[in-house]
């Protein structure tokens, strides 16, 4: 069929879920919905790319178009947050610790409060496209990956593992809006038991697709420059209301 392409999509839900926002000083807030970083950092995880394999880091973030629907948005929780971290030092001093053990084994230790924001029992369905027909690793690859991870998946920090399988899949389609209208999950219904799915839902893509009809367009700065240097750039990301159809 001419202008059919293949989509992977998967679902992201847990009891906690944090995707930050533009953080300055003690306060860390989150979107309302995963960040273009913290998918693609989730896809590293799957693939087993290590944080400090920038090249990898950004080659993955540079292949692949992003589009997730907010099916249940969740409830905001907000936590006043305390750790108990040793100082780094800085120069000749510079320490590193490999793990949380060896922190608290330290013998000097300061205490960093800050204020953190959630989102409780929220579920997304994320969908994930090559912007070229060249791409670091297929769609069936990233498929099993996310069935099968290499490293733990998490929901925007360590804190906040998925909770249930990403039935991750491709979709054949010829646009996003058809994409979004045929997946089905096999858990769903189980599922919205629990989680009260609203008819009408949040879309954000980016990219272009004639298929969707943008309520306006906004800019994020969530697009992975540098993994080591926590280097963002801005992108532009379309929205709408989108009614689902049982």
């Amino acid at each position: 069929m001419i202008g059919v392409k293949d989509y992977l999509i998967f679902r992201l839900y847990g009891p906690m879920a944090s995707w930050g926002d533009v953080a300055v000083g003690e306060y860390r807030p989150t979107f309302d919905r995963p960040s273009k970083s913290a998918v693609i950092g989730l896809l590293g995880a799957a693939l087993g790319i290590y944080r400090d394999e920038e090249e990898k880091q950004k080659e993955l973030a540079q292949a692949y178009n992003f589009a997730v629907q907010i099916n249940v948005p969740g409830v905001l929780l907000r936590d006043y947050h305390t750790s108990q971290v040793p100082p780094s030092g800085s120069g000749k001093n510079k320490k590193d610790f490999a793990t949380r053990k060896d922190e608290l084994e330290a013998e000097k230790k300061e205490t960093i409060l800050s204020t953190r924001d959630y989102y409780c029992d929220a579920l997304y369905t994320v969908c994930i496209w090559g912007k070229t027909e060249r791409v670091p690793y297929s769609l069936e690859i990233l498929v099993q990956k996310l069935i099968e991870p290499e490293f733990v998946l998490y929901l925007g920090r360590k804190s906040c593992p998925i909770a249930i399988p990403t039935q991750a899949k491709i979709v054949e389609a010829e646009n996003l809006n058809e994409v979004f209208s045929k997946v089905k999950f096999e858990d769903r219904n189980l599922l919205l038991r629990e989680l009260p799915e609203s008819k009408e839902t949040r879309l954000y893509w980016e990219g272009d697709d004639n298929s969707l009809l943008a309520k306006h367009t906004v800019t994020r700065r969530d697009d992975p420059l540098s993994r080591r240097r926590w280097q963002f750039s801005n992108r532009k990301e379309n929205y709408m209301l989108k009614i689902q159809e049982d």
